[in-house]
């Protein structure tokens, strides 16, 4: 009988699809259903999750569109936010810094150069100009002077380490040439007197070089930087006040008015920044010269003193003449480096 059963399994047909596999029509039927389902299903966020399990209340059923994930970012944000904020604001700062500056280079360029080649109009104090070059030319006149006294410091000083020198050697063949001790004996002392009379004299023109060198580089130099600031001032006013004349000179629409107006307050900004600048230089100028009558009256005369009574010889009319000025030399001995060593 299982023969029997075996040898039927073995002669039934299988139907075959076209694809050369065995399937059956009920197989073929629940695969369009499932496609069916597929293609016309529910969206995910439109299924429900239950709660009380297959089969439970609808009021256990959540819909998933209301669940959301947590914000990742939200306490990042803040920070992130104003650190943007704060670099576009640092941006837009030099921005704004490097056009007003390229548009100011750009007016006082155009000034420059009209000034230079006659076509425009420059705004001119006589009196101060005049005060001006004098300024100037006095600047030179002290620096050559300056100059030349540290020159003859410098040689001045040479000679009196030579006269030292010659006079510690005079000093030695007068212990050492018996025959010769007196001859010998009166040139070192003479040289050891002319040695110390020297360094008297060279705290004296010390003294006198250091005077100028504040008066010349300092003094002078601080005045003179606020002339330039002034006569930058002065071109950025003209360049302006040009400005707002060929603005004026021009049609009288809704936008050019706008431009006047900008034009003239920038035109009163740099008139108040050109007035303040004038003023600053006329009061330093007149403060200057009195500086400067009363700095040289004092110096020029200790000079003159203390050149005289050391070419006269008179040692007391020297030292004399450095107490007068409060000329304090370094002591005899002292470690501390000379005054030339510290140049």
């Amino acid at each position: 009988m299982a023969d029997s059963i075996l040898s039927k399994a073995a002669t039934m047909e299988i139907p075959i699809n076209s694809n050369g596999d065995s399937r059956t029509a009920e197989d073929d039927s629940l695969e369009q259903d499932l496609q069916q389902v597929m293609v016309s299903g529910p969206n995910l966020n439109e299924t429900s999750i239950v709660s009380g399990g297959y089969g439970g209340a609808a009021e256990g059923i959540i819909p998933t569109s209301s669940i959301k994930a947590p914000s990742m970012h939200h306490s990042n944000s803040n920070p992130s936010m104003m650190s943007e904020e704060a670099t576009r604001g640092v941006a837009v700062e030099k921005f704004d810094s490097v056009k007003k500056w390229s548009i100011n280079t750009y007016k006082c360029t155009k000034q420059m150069f009209s000034e230079r080649f006659g076509r425009g109009t420059k705004t001119v104090d006589l009196e101060l100009e005049a005060q001006i070059d004098v300024l100037r030319e006095t600047k030179v006149k002290y620096e050559r002077i300056l100059r030349l006294a540290r020159e003859l410091t410098n040689h001045f000083y040479n000679m009196v380490q030579t006269q030292q020198a010659l006079g510690d050697t005079f000093a030695d063949l007068s212990q050492k040439s018996p025959e010769l001790q007196d001859e010998f004996g009166y040139n070192a002392e003479t040289q050891r007197l002319l040695c110390k009379n020297g360094e008297t004299l060279l705290g004296a023109i010390n003294f006198f070089v250091s005077s100028i060198n504040t008066l010349v580089n300092k003094t002078m130099e601080d005045t003179l930087m606020t002339i330039k600031m002034y006569e930058n001032a002065r071109l950025e006013f003209d360049a302006y006040r040009t400005d707002l004349e060929e603005l004026s000179t021009g049609p009288r629409d809704a936008a050019a008015m706008v431009r006047i107006e900008i034009a003239q307050q920038q035109y009163q900004i740099q008139k108040d920044k050109y007035e303040r600048l004038h003023s600053d230089v006329s009061i330093k100028l007149k403060f200057l010269e009195e500086n400067k009558v009363k700095v040289m009256h004092k110096q020029l005369l200790l000079f003159h003193n203390a050149i005289s009574a050391y070419f006269a010889g008179n040692q007391q009319q020297l030292e004399q003449t450095l107490r007068e000025f409060n000329v304090k030399l370094k002591p005899p001995g002292s470690d501390k480096p000379s005054w030339l060593e510290e140049q």
